[in-house]
């Protein structure tokens, strides 16, 4: 008699058989070609550091021959620095016409592709920028894609591939916390700034966003393959391991659908608050994976929680000490709206700061969003007694002088969020001054020195002008002290209206007054749209005024024509401005030595 179970149980015995054969492939490091994973992470993390390292050397270069420069013509008139105008190489001017300062295209960089008056899509990168990002994505590619084909068994494939694909996303996690950090050690070292280490930081989290899914996915197909849908699923809330995975996996798409250019710029401050909980889930949560299945993996994620922990206590660090001290209590801000939507910002620090020149700081204020902060300029440094009455020790340096504090002010223009409740606020108090508790955060950046330059151009637009009146007030000191090269700064300033002239007034009134400020000052204000051109006057030969849009590039050739020793064009203002102002230096390069620095805060 033949059993009427036979067929069943043999069609058991073969999924049985399908599951032992396929299951293991979905887990720990069956099927994974670990040799070949520690060789690729070995790859990545030495192609960073020597391109680090050329990086730095080539930083070094720069500052021995601007010190070089320096030294040489401090001493020597405009004309007699003829020497360091002139270009030695073609090869140099034409890379950096043709590399160092081109966009990806013919003109566009800075300036926002808008999508409405609501968002945009941000901005594009350089052409320098594009071929290292270009090398990035392909890179990781290729090692993905780099697998034992000949094998027999397709799943043993898919496992490599998962293998590879996570340790690359945990090994690109190294290198997109230290792009994403503040307190990044390498930013003044290598004098990259912050701006194009965010924009690294964002097209590394893409690449880790992609490997992680590829390997998500990879663990879900033979998954499937081997347990179906339901056991799929079943394991995911029983197994700690698979678990902890999903979450992970989860956030980083929470990381990159929040993240994505339209809804970043559209809800910004909603995107930031995001950011900062989906990150330090997906970091805990890639910790406890590796935890629990003793992956090799571990210190590498142990390294970006402590590198992100790292900045995060340097950054409270920061504002414990610049903000509190023992006899003034906490930091207050001084607030007054003024015309064109904008507020002037005296920071009162309970102790003495130094500030370098380009520097900026992030800013909180109570009652105004006080958990965000954002990046401004800073316009001027005011260092005082902390008790006028009593005089301070001649003996004492400035810099060690406990009984100095600093008043720091800054000009802040509304746009949205915490900017316009601060402009409310403000303008609630008029013709009052707003007073409220505020943090400090910062000193950032003011690593480019202009001292070795024979000749300054300073280009600002609207709110810009905060980054270049230190510059300024900088190199007409050092004019008179003898302790710059510089003997020729000029300063374009490009507004929409002249009431907008209010918002630097007491620091400019500052700067027209000190001695020999003609010899080597030339101010020119451009007024784009005056609501009366008639009251368009120059107040002297000096400081000009003008109605209408500049044009960028005759400005910057007429300068060039009084070219005295090395010029600097600096530029701080809208994407549009930065981009002419860009456009001019490179078509200017083959006439003389024309450097170009470029601050922006791109999001």
């Amino acid at each position: 008699m033949v059993s009427t179970t036979a067929p069943s149980n043999a069609t058991a015995t073969t999924e049985s058989y399908t599951e032992m054969s396929i299951a293991p492939f979905a887990t720990a490091l069956n099927g994974v070609n670990q040799p070949m994973n520690m060789l690729f992470k070995d790859v990545m993390w030495w192609s960073l550091g020597v391109l680090a390292m050329f990086i730095l050397i080539f930083r070094i270069a720069q500052r021995a021959i601007a010190h070089w420069r320096h030294l040489a013509a401090m001493n020597l008139s405009g004309d007699q620095q003829r020497y360091w105008a002139i270009n030695r190489y073609a090869s140099w001017w034409k890379f950096k016409k043709y590399m160092m300062y081109a966009p990806l295209g013919k003109k566009r960089h800075n300036r926002e592709i808008r999508l409405s008056t609501a968002g945009n899509m941000g901005t594009i990168p350089s052409r320098f920028h594009t071929i290292l990002i270009i090398i990035f994505i392909l890179s990781n590619i290729s090692f993905c894609a780099v697998l034992d084909y000949s094998r027999s068994d397709k799943w043993s494939i898919i496992a490599e591939l998962r293998g590879r694909s996570g340790v690359l996303a945990v090994v690109n996690m190294v290198a997109l916390i230290i792009f994403a950090g503040r307190n990044n050690p390498f930013i003044p070292l290598l004098q990259i700034s912050f701006d194009t280490y965010n924009l690294m930081h964002r097209w590394v989290g893409r690449m880790v966003v992609v490997e992680v899914i590829v390997h998500t996915t990879c663990w879900a197909i033979v998954k499937h393959a081997a347990a179906g849908w339901s056991g799929l699923f079943a394991i995911i809330g029983v197994d700690p391991f698979i678990l902890s995975g999903t979450i992970g996996t989860c956030a980083m798409l929470i990381l990159f659908i929040t993240s994505l250019s339209p809804l970043r710029h559209a809800f910004y401050e909603t995107f930031l608050d995001i950011h900062i909980i989906m990150a330090m889930l997906a970091i805990i949560a890639t910790w406890i994976h590796c935890k629990v299945a003793k992956l090799p993996q571990l210190p590498w994620v142990e390294a970006v929680f402590i590198l992100w922990m790292c900045d995060r206590v340097a950054r409270m660090a920061r504002l414990i000490w610049f903000n509190y001290g023992r006899r003034n209590g906490w930091t207050t801000a001084s607030i007054e709206s003024l015309p064109g939507e904008a507020c002037r910002v005296t920071i009162h620090l309970p102790k003495h700061v130094d500030i370098k020149p380009g520097s900026h700081a992030y800013l909180r204020f109570q009652g105004a969003n006080p958990w965000e902060s954002h990046p401004f300029s800073v316009g001027w440094v005011e260092h005082k007694a902390r008790y006028p009455s009593l005089p301070t020790s001649e003996k004492t340096p400035k810099s060690q002088d406990p009984d100095l504090i600093s008043d720091i002010s800054f000009v802040i223009h509304a746009q949205t969020g915490m900017t316009r409740k601060l402009y409310n606020k403000a303008s609630m108090c008029s013709p009052r001054i707003l007073r409220i508790k505020a943090a400090f955060e910062g000193p950032y950046g003011g690593h480019h020195s202009l001292d070795s330059y024979g000749h300054v151009v300073l280009f600002a637009g609207a709110s810009g002008i905060t980054h270049q009146i230190p510059y300024v007030q900088h190199l007409v000191q050092g004019f008179n002290d003898g302790t710059v090269a510089t003997r020729r700064v000029t300063l374009i300033w490009i507004i929409r209206d002249s009431p907008h002239l209010e918002w630097v007034r007491p620091w400019m009134d500052q700067i027209l007054k000190m001695p020999r400020r003609r010899d080597v000052l030339h101010i020119r204000l451009c007024v784009t749209r005056p609501k009366n051109p008639r009251s368009i006057v120059s107040p002297s030969t000096t400081v000009q005024m003008s109605s209408g849009r500049p044009s960028v590039n005759l400005l910057l050739e007429k300068e060039v024509e009084l070219q005295k020793g090395a010029m600097c064009v600096t530029v701080c203002g809208p994407g549009s401005l930065a981009d002419n102002v860009r456009d001019a230096v490179r078509e200017n390069q083959h006439r003389g030595v024309i450097d170009y620095i470029e601050e922006s805060f791109t999001w």
